[in-house]
C-alpha cells in the first residue's frame, strides 16, 4: 500500500483493517465529521460491500463502522486540522485510556 503524504500539515494516514472482511485501507480522521480513506487495488478487491462501479468508502457500511468504533476506542486518532491537537471524544463515548 502506498502512503500518500501530500497532506504534510496533519497527521499521517493510519492503516486500518475492516472488521468484517479485513480489507486494509489508509485512514485519517481530521474531525468527527471528516474522514479521508485511501484504497488500493487489493483492498478494493477484498471489500465485501464496496461497489465495484466506484461506490468507495461511502458504499461500505462495515468500514464506516470499523472507523467509527476505532475512533471511539481511541485507536484511530481524531485530529483538528487547525492545530494538530486531538479532539475531545464524542459525547457518551468511553474515556481516554489512563484518564
Amino acid at each position: 500500500m502506498r502512503l500518500d503524504n501530500r497532506l504534510t500539515d496533519g497527521p499521517p494516514m493510519q492503516p486500518l483493517a475492516c472488521e468484517r472482511c479485513a480489507a486494509r485501507v489508509l485512514v485519517r480522521k481530521s474531525s468527527w465529521q471528516q474522514t479521508s480513506v485511501q484504497w488500493d487495488g487489493r483492498s478494493m478487491a477484498v471489500c465485501a460491500e464496496r461497489d465495484p462501479a466506484g461506490g468507495g468508502f461511502e458504499g461500505c457500511r462495515s468500514l464506516r463502522e470499523t472507523i467509527r468504533e476505532s475512533a471511539l476506542r481511541g485507536t484511530l486518532a481524531i485530529v483538528d486540522g487547525a492545530d494538530g491537537d486531538p479532539l475531545p471524544r464524542a459525547p457518551g463515548s468511553a474515556p481516554e485510556p489512563g484518564a
